[in-house]
């Protein structure tokens, strides 16, 4: 498919660099650098950290949760997904609010926060069963001038029967640009589910302000790319995942998800923008500036699941403002970020036609030239895992010999076809940082194949529609039948777009008893965090926190906990000691007889006070 020519947007000022001293937002900032300038941890004395102190959540649940501080108050969400401020410096619980009713659940990955001019009001901002919900950040008291009685309806103005919609709130914070809290949305997998629409509400009144319509309605640019008015009936093109926001320019990056139902779309003929597509969007009024679109008519979940990445690049003797999407497939795309410009050519090949009836795969897709892709993007009898049984083995290969398997683009059909990187393969929510300056970004990634097979599904006024009997595919000891590394952690010089290294992040611990290192942990949700003193920080599922030196990734320091880590650690000062600070509260083990309760924590490490 030919894009569309792009808007250009001039700005009179480039963008300044973000402070990246505090953690106030999610992954750091609103370019989501998952970066912290902070260097009094470095390379020369990361050897002594030492843990500062420990909450434990205290319920046995799982959490993924990027803690915020703000006023030396740490933000985390424990005790049966209740809000938790603790003194950041001692991790003293200070106050706690739990929704009402006490089983809401909370957006579990981060919350937002704010502050007026005048610091009068600060806010903290998050989504709970559906309503988006503002409490005083100072004391948890609920904001009850805010919406309804406290409360937004996020099923409310979609244009659908808000009855009719089973899920709309995502399980991540979206991002702040001055008054406004610009939000995505969680839509269900199936037919039916909500439209993708990313909405901007006035964080002091609650008040809808713009309405972006991923699937667009008549009149709108890439109505023609559905069919008429599928706008009133197909769902999804949403932002489940995170936004990116250029704070001096006033523009949100927006990476969205696959349209649904996810594996045909027959009832979607198409390209179906914008779906899987990097939008750029003028946060005030919410106007595309400009997109790209990594996967046309998506028939594989191929979401974009991570942040976009704001940094500052060298390109051809010239500095660029850009951003870094990565991708499910193992891609790494890399724009101009005003004018949507590629800094590389991206090639439009051709790729398998699919044997569905009433299907019409879109005939090519998008190669990005360069950099070089951080997953592998084929699955064959020969990369089978050589630490599985020989049952499974043969199970497997004859699973594989006799699917579908053309590459990375084969269409789902009747038949089984091999997916690889698998829909919950290659990077995911969290997954990427940056150095926003130097040109460097680091990517966590795993490899998972997956098994696709349509079957018959309800019968429907257009015709059969289908649904997909599809799975993660795992051993009978819960391993996955490709060999390792199963996680990877890729480090790229973006100036170049080049790897710098790459090494296997993390082990399983099963295996690791047996003398089997550096296979990557299995399942990884993996936040990294990079330092101004060079160190990479990342916690993984075999209970293990590591720190790594940005340039080589070797490991300097490494520390095990009481639970498998995920998600975004949070990087702060106070009272001139830095903290790094990680959620610790998922299951250990691959398979249930292995996974015993979780002892969830967050768990603070610093340097030793000098006394």
């Amino acid at each position: 498919m030919t894009q569309p020519k792009y808007l250009l947007v001039l700005a009179c000022l480039a963008a300044s660099a973000q402070d990246h001293t505090t953690w106030k937002d999610y992954a750091g900032g609103g370019d989501s650098a998952q970066y912290s300038a902070l260097a009094q941890i470095n390379r020369s004395n990361v050897g002594k950290l030492e843990r500062a102190w420990t909450y434990p959540t205290g319920d046995g649940q799982k959490y993924s949760f990027n803690p915020i501080m703000v006023d030396g108050l740490l933000y985390v969400l424990a005790k049966r997904n209740s809000i938790v401020a603790l003194d950041a410096r001692t991790g003293k619980e200070i106050w706690t609010y739990t929704p009402d009713p006490p089983a809401a659940i909370i957006t579990n990955r981060g919350i937002n926060y704010w502050e007026s001019q005048d610091r009068s009001d600060r806010r903290l901002l998050f989504c709970a069963n559906h309503a988006l919900q503002a409490i005083d950040a100072r004391t948890g008291k609920p904001i009850l001038s805010f919406g309804t009685g406290g409360r937004v309806d996020l099923k409310e103005g979609l244009g659908r029967d808000p009855k009719s919609l089973t899920l709309v709130q995502s399980t991540t914070p979206g991002r702040v640009f001055e008054n406004l809290l610009i939000l995505g949305s969680a839509t269900n997998q199936g037919y039916g589910s909500a439209p993708g629409d990313i909405r901007a509400f006035d964080v002091r009144t609650g008040k809808l302000v713009w309405t972006f319509h991923t699937i667009p309605h008549p009149g709108e640019f890439g109505y023609d790319t559905w069919p008429a008015d599928a706008w009133k009936t197909v769902g999804g093109a949403n932002v489940w995942s995170e936004f990116s926001l250029d704070q001096a320019r006033g523009i949100v990056y927006a990476p969205t998800a696959s349209a649904k139902y996810n594996f045909y779309g027959a009832d979607r003929k198409g390209a179906n923008l914008f779906g899987d597509s990097l939008l750029a969007l003028d946060a005030r009024t919410g106007k595309r500036l400009w997109h790209f679109q990594m996967v046309h008519h998506d028939i594989w979940d191929y979401d974009d699941a991570t942040a976009p990445k704001l940094l500052t690049v060298r390109h051809e003797g010239k500095t660029v403002d850009a951003v870094a999407q990565v991708s499910k497939q193992g891609f790494v795309w890399v724009f101009d970020r005003v004018s949507g410009a590629p800094l590389w050519p991206i090639e439009e090949k051709p790729v398998p036609r699919s044997d569905m009836a009433g299907e019409e795969a879109w005939p090519t897709q998008p190669f990005p030239t360069r950099p070089p892709p951080f997953a592998r993007q084929k699955f064959t009898a020969d990369d089978l895992n050589p630490y599985i049984d020989p049952q499974d083995r043969a199970r497997f290969r004859d699973q594989i010999l006799s699917a579908r398997n053309e590459g990375l683009f084969t269409p789902p059909g009747l038949r089984p076809t091999i997916q690889m990187p698998g829909n919950n393969g290659g990077a995911n929510w969290g997954g990427a940082a940056v150095d926003p300056a130097n040109g460097t970004l680091f990517v966590v990634s795993k490899d998972l194949p997956a098994i696709l097979k349509l079957v018959p599904g309800p019968a429907a006024p257009a015709g059969v529609r289908y649904t997909s009997g599809f799975g993660l595919v795992t051993a009978a000891n819960g391993l996955s039948p490709i060999g390792p590394p199963w996680s990877s952690l890729t480090a790229y010089d973006l100036n170049q777009g080049t790897i710098k290294w790459k090494i296997a992040l993390g082990d399983v611990p099963e295996l690791a008893a047996r003398g089997v290192k550096n296979t990557g942990s299995h399942y990884p949700k993996v936040g990294p965090v990079v330092t101004a003193g060079g160190l990479l920080f990342a916690g993984t599922r075999d209970r293990t926190i590591r720190a790594l030196d940005v340039e080589t990734g070797k490991a300097l320091w490494e520390r095990e906990v009481d639970a498998a880590l995920e998600g975004i650690p949070a990087v702060y000062e106070i009272g001139g000691r830095e903290f790094i600070v990680f959620c610790a509260s998922a299951q250990v083990g691959l398979t249930p007889a292995t996974q015993g309760a979780i002892a969830g924590a967050y768990v603070a490490f610093a340097l030793p006070v000098v006394r």
